[in-house]
């Protein structure tokens, strides 16, 4: 897909939580066409310590009010500025990057997409793509705590929802794999991304039960094209560019030990 350039405007920037905020970003021209899983590469400007753009996961796109949204966690000071963005700001973005999550095909209703921490983000846009396809995506989303859980309205417009905490403030107790619903339905399709152990054990899941499972690695990122190399992974292709050959790869794709 064509990647552009583009300084976008900030309708909203909602706090979420302490360390989250969701920056809403529109442009005068129609937005380009963005598939779930695909990424940004977002400038910050006024940081005198922040050199690289960061990569962010497009979270959601609004078509009718021509918005991409971007899930933030507010780890480091280049997004903890983002954090501080105002409306009316301008903001340099290149996008989009990577490839996407690969769609079924056949209409199914056992379509499984975990997320853990910030790692929900993709799978809002996922789940509402799903959707409109007339498949019916069931959401596993894990985090330390209830406060930690974010935008479950949203996703509980497109498919069922079920939460584990690991203080047990929301949902079950424990983490996403030791979920009841594991045991409850038999899944064709899972999607999933948050930490690395979590993904590896979702991988793991889904390998011992022969289900078909993609995953979106968070490889550090600089670039967002390839050229820096440091994100590469070793797969059975050999050294990819997660940035470009992803970051959405099937696990039989990766020499993880699972």
């Amino acid at each position: 897909m064509k990647k552009y350039i583009l300084d976008l405007t900030v309708t909203e920037n909602l706090r979420l939580h302490a360390n989250y905020v969701l920056l809403k970003l529109t442009s005068s021209p129609l937005l380009p066409e963005m598939l779930p899983g695909q990424f940004a590469e977002i400038r910050v400007d006024g940081s005198p310590a922040t050199f690289l753009r960061r990569p962010i996961s497009i979270n959601y796109i609004d078509k009718e009010r021509n918005e991409v949204w971007f899930l933030i966690q507010l780890v480091g000071e280049g997004t903890k500025h983002l954090g501080e963005a105002k409306i009316g700001d301008k903001i340099n973005v290149i996008l989009p990057l990577g490839n996407s999550f690969t769609m079924p095909q056949k209409t199914s209703n056992k379509l499984l997409l975990v997320g853990g921490g910030v790692g929900t983000a993709p799978m809002l846009y996922l789940g509402q793509q799903l959707a409109a396809k007339g498949h019916k995506p069931t959401f596993l989303l894990g985090a330390r705590s209830d406060k930690d859980l974010l935008q479950l309205e949203q996703f509980t417009t497109y498919g069922d929802v079920y939460t584990t905490t690991e203080d047990g403030s929301h949902g079950e107790r424990g983490y996403v794999t030791q979920h009841s619903i594991l045991n409850k339905v038999d899944f064709e399709q899972i999607y999933t991304c948050g930490p690395k152990p979590m993904m590896i054990a979702v991988a793991k899941y889904a390998k011992s039960k022969g289900i078909n499972c993609e995953v979106s690695l968070e490889n550090m990122m600089a670039c967002g094209i390839g050229a820096c190399l440091c994100c590469v992974e070793n797969t059975t292709e050999g050294h990819l560019c997660v940035c470009k050959e992803g970051p959405i790869f099937n696990i039989n794709k990766l020499l993880w030990q699972i």
